[in-house]
Formats: structure tokens, C-alpha cells, sequence
């Protein structure tokens, strides 16, 4: 049979090639898919700060164990989570992004209730493995569905939302994990199956389906090409496996090195174990027809310059929240609940900037808004560099400016640099998602063990100690200040590419 297509190919008269797919109109529904994907994300943050405060009356059920065991009630969590992110991501983008976020949030609230239920420390550590496993899927396929729902030009204000819900349950965990702990440390996780349910119930109605992404044979020649539409994906078990060890190896090298010892046998040998598998993993995405993580990934400029940004940024991050802690509880000799309560205007500011954010964006376009986001961050650092003191009678002036500009700058950095997912074609947004929530992590650990090193690892460090701190953090938070300025505005998308959605002023090839 043929087609008028298929004889004027055969005539040798050029086939007509479609136009441009129209943008598709916005989803009614994006609102609501954008709440399940927000408090997903939100229970995620929320069990791992939560967790830390509870620290002392988990110890205290179970006397019989040690320090360094108790430890991994809180350091499994961090390290599964992180070592899953990316993997997690590619087996959502192979099986389906609906699929894979129903998966998860079952998961986590089956992992919760043996949480709340373990009877002894093995069992709460297993069960806290199984919750990071059901983390890592949840997290980066969250975005992804919630995303393709927004157009471009929505996008910067739905990850601002997305930043925000973050950003309070990184302030409500301390507060929760506080008020829970003094009633029993166990309803730290039994009140997450309420919200699991309720989440689950509106992810099945709302979450649009998605099928496994298919990709056809790969070309052969002298180049390597990535996959095309036509053919179900195949499976990377070698690089995933690589992928796992090194990142696991890596976070685990970080979050222990203060117990262990920097210079400790267990501390190099993770981080050499780390580092050489991670190498290898390099290699071998390069090599393989269709890895775990697509080198086509990092072709996208704007992607590329988030991931790296990203990373930087919560190297500040995570190293101006512990050192803030440090002065508060140490040269200023405030209780905890105190320092607590003073660092509230942090997240205060990023929820009020980030639901903000897509105004912002549309007025100073992404480049400038990351640009100066990251350099409203670095200024939190230098303010306290110049004015922090040796006691806290001036918290008002002396410090509290500075928690509003880190602030400032977090609501508007995040939502750019993370809405670069949506760049990526369809059938990599978990995936991208993943690769970008993965800076997100490492970059924390990685933030906090740098800062443990600079102050000497002391519970109280002093004055001098810290103010070395903020000049590492001001430096990182400039450096992700240099990634936004790597964006590049105004650039078409192609066609189709992703969705069909048009113009999308952070691509670039």
C-alpha cells in the first residue's frame, strides 16, 4: 500500500514535513499534581531532619547500643538516598513516571509503620533503608510528573512552590521532630501514613499516565548515537552497580569521616573506593549504547551549568545552616529550641521569595535572577564575616540580615537551576531529576564535612574558626553565582523535544 508521502519519496519530490507541534494548553490539573509531587518531596525532608532531633530518645530506648550505631539511624537514610537517586530516576523514566511514584509512596509508608513499630536498633536501621530506597524514587520522579504539567514561562513559579514546600519541612523538622520525640520518637514516623494514603489516593487519580519509555536500535558507525523512539529501553546493570558503589561509597566517606577520622584507614579507603568507581563508571557510559546516565545530558548547556550550580550552592548551604547552629549553641551559649527558633528566618524568606520566583524569572530572566540569587547568598556569609560577634545580645543587626539575604538568594536560585529538568526531552526528566537532586545531596554531605574540617571538628568552635566557615561558604555561594551566569536565554527548543511546549528560554545545545 502506498501513501502520498511514500511516492513522492519514491518520485524523488521532497516529502512536506509537518510543522511545529503546537504548545498543548496548560493541564487543569497542574495545581493539584504540583500538591501530591509537594508533599512527596516534603516527606522526604521532613523524616531525615526530623530523625536528628529525635537522636537522643531513640538512644534511649535502646541503651544498649553505641553512639556509632545509632548513627546509622540517621546515616542509612542519607547514604541510600543519595547512592538511588540517579538509577531511581532511569527506572522511573524506563517503567513510567506514574507507576514509579505510586511504587515509592506505597513504600515509604510501609517502611514508616516498621519504623515506628521496630523492635530493636537492626530493625529500625533496615526499615530506615527501606524508607531512603523509597525516597530516592519519590524524590526525582516527583518533579518529573509534576513539570511537563506547567508551561515554560509557569515553570520557574511551580519549582518555586516545589522549593518552598522544602524549605518548610526543613524548618518544621527540627519543630516536629522536637514535639514528637517528647511524646514518643515513634510518631516521628507513624504520622507519615495518614499523608502516604492521602497521597497515594490523589497520585492515582491525578498523576497522568505515563507508559515505559521505549527507544529504538541504536546507529552504528564510528559515533555513538544516544537511543531513539521505537524500542523498550534497555537495562545498564554494570553501570548502575557503578554508579551505586561510587556515589554510596562517596556520601558514606563524607557523613562518616567526623566519627571515623579524616585521616582514618576507613575514611580513605571509602573515598578511593569512591573515587576509582566512579572513574570507572565514566568510562563506561561512555561506552555503552544506553547507560544508566545518558552523556546527552550534559550537551544541554543550561542543564549542565544547573547540576554543577547546584552542587556549589548547597555546599553553602548545608556548611552556613550547621555553622549558624554552631554559633548559636557555642559562642553564644543558646539552648537548642533557641537556635531553632533563630534560624526561622531563613525559611521564612524562601517561601515567600520562591512562590514569588516566576514573576521574578519573567521580569529579569532565568540568567539574572540565578545570578543574583547566588550573589544574595554569598552577601549572608559576608555580612556575618563583617559584623558577627562574640555574643548574641545583637542577633537582630549583627546576624538575622544575614539569614534574610542567604534566604533571598535560595528563593530565587533554587526554582532556575532545578527547573532545568524540564529541558530535557520526556523520556529523561526523572533521570535529569535525578542527576540534579544527587548535586543537591552530595553537595549537603559534602558541605558539612567541609565545614566539620575547617572548624576542627569542635562542638563550640570559636569566632575565628566560624569566620573561616562563612569565607568558604561565601566563596561556594559566588561559584554557584558563576554557574547561573553560564545559562543562556532566549533559545529555541526543538519541536517536539519536549512535549511539544514551544519556546524555552533556558535551552541550548
Amino acid at each position: 500500500m502506498t501513501t502520498p508521502s511514500s511516492k513522492a519519496q519514491g518520485s524523488g519530490v521532497p516529502a512536506a514535513t509537518p510543522g511545529p507541534a503546537p504548545a498543548p494548553a496548560p493541564s487543569r490539573r497542574r495545581w493539584l499534581i504540583l500538591a501530591v509531587a509537594s508533599a512527596a518531596q516534603f516527606l522526604a525532608v521532613l523524616d531525615m531532619i526530623a530523625v536528628n532531633i529525635a537522636f537522643p530518645a531513640i538512644g534511649a530506648d535502646f541503651r544498649s547500643a553505641s553512639t556509632a550505631e545509632l548513627s546509622w539511624v540517621l546515616n542509612a537514610y542519607t547514604i541510600v538516598l543519595a547512592a538511588l537517586l540517579v538509577p531511581a530516576g532511569r527506572l522511573a523514566d524506563a517503567i513510567g513516571g506514574r507507576r514509579s511514584f505510586l511504587t515509592g509512596i506505597a513504600l515509604f509508608g510501609l517502611a514508616s509503620v516498621a519504623c515506628g513499630a521496630a523492635p530493636g536498633l537492626g530493625t529500625l536501621i533496615a526499615a530506615r533503608v527501606v524508607q531512603g530506597v523509597a525516597a530516592a524514587v519519590l524524590v526525582p520522579t516527583s518533579l518529573s510528573l509534576a513539570l511537563p504539567a506547567f508551561p515554560p514561562r509557569e515553570r520557574a513559579t511551580a519549582v518555586g512552590v516545589w522549593t518552598a514546600v522544602s524549605a518548610v519541612a526543613a524548618s518544621a523538622g527540627p519543630v516536629a521532630g522536637g514535639l514528637l520525640a517528647a511524646f514518643d520518637w515513634r510518631w516521628i514516623f507513624l504520622v507519615n501514613p495518614p499523608v502516604v494514603l492521602l497521597a497515594w489516593g490523589a497520585g492515582l487519580r491525578l498523576l497522568p499516565r505515563t507508559g515505559p519509555v521505549r527507544t529504538g536500535p541504536v546507529r552504528t558507525g564510528p559515533v555513538r548515537t544516544g537511543p531513539v523512539p521505537g524500542e523498550r529501553r534497555r537495562l545498564d546493570p554494570l553501570g548502575t552497580l557503578l554508579v551505586l558503589l561510587g556515589t554510596g561509597a562517596l556520601t558514606t566517606a563524607c557523613v562518616e569521616a567526623a566519627d571515623w577520622g579524616y585521616g582514618a584507614p576507613a575514611t580513605l579507603g571509602f573515598l578511593a573506593v569512591g573515587l576509582i568507581t566512579g572513574a570507572l563508571a565514566v568510562a563506561h557510559v561512555r561506552r555503552h549504547p544506553d547507560p544508566v546516565v545518558d552523556p546527552a545530558l550534559f550537551r544541554t548547556r543550561a542543564f549542565t551549568a544547573a547540576t554543577l550550580g547546584l552542587l556549589s550552592y548547597f555546599l553553602a548551604y548545608a556548611a552556613s545552616i550547621l555553622a549558624a547552629t554552631l554559633l548559636f549553641t557555642g559562642a553564644w551559649g543558646w539552648s537548642s529550641a533557641r537556635a531553632g527558633l533563630a534560624v526561622t528566618p531563613w525559611p521564612l524568606t524562601v517561601l515567600a521569595v520562591s512562590t514569588l520566583s516566576g514573576r521574578i524569572v519573567r521580569a529579569l530572566g532565568e540568567r539574572t535572577t540565578a545570578v543574583v540569587g547566588g550573589l544574595c547568598f554569598a552577601a549572608g556569609p559576608v555580612w556575618w564575616l563583617l559584623l558577627a560577634g562574640g555574643d548574641g545580645a545583637h542577633y537582630a543587626v549583627e546576624f538575622m540580615p544575614g539569614l534574610v539575604l542567604t534566604g533571598i538568594g535560595a528563593g530565587l536560585y533554587q526554582p532556575v537551576m532545578f527547573s532545568a529538568a524540564g529541558l530535557l526531552p520526556a523520556r529523561q526528566l526523572s533521570l535529569g531529576s535525578g542527576v540534579l537532586m544527587m548535586s543537591r545531596q552530595g553537595g549537603s554531605a559534602l558541605g558539612v564535612a567541609a565545614l566539620v574540617v575547617i572548624t576542627g571538628g569542635a562542638a563550640r568552635p570559636g569566632l575565628d574558626a566560624l569566620r573561616a566557615g562563612w569565607v568558604f561558604t561565601a566563596v561556594t555561594a559566588a561559584l554557584a553565582a558563576v554557574a547561573g551566569a553560564a545559562l543562556r536565554t532566549g533559545v529555541r527548543v526543538d519541536p517536539g523535544e519536549n512535549g511539544g511546549s514551544g519556546t524555552d528560554p533556558l535551552r541550548h545545545h
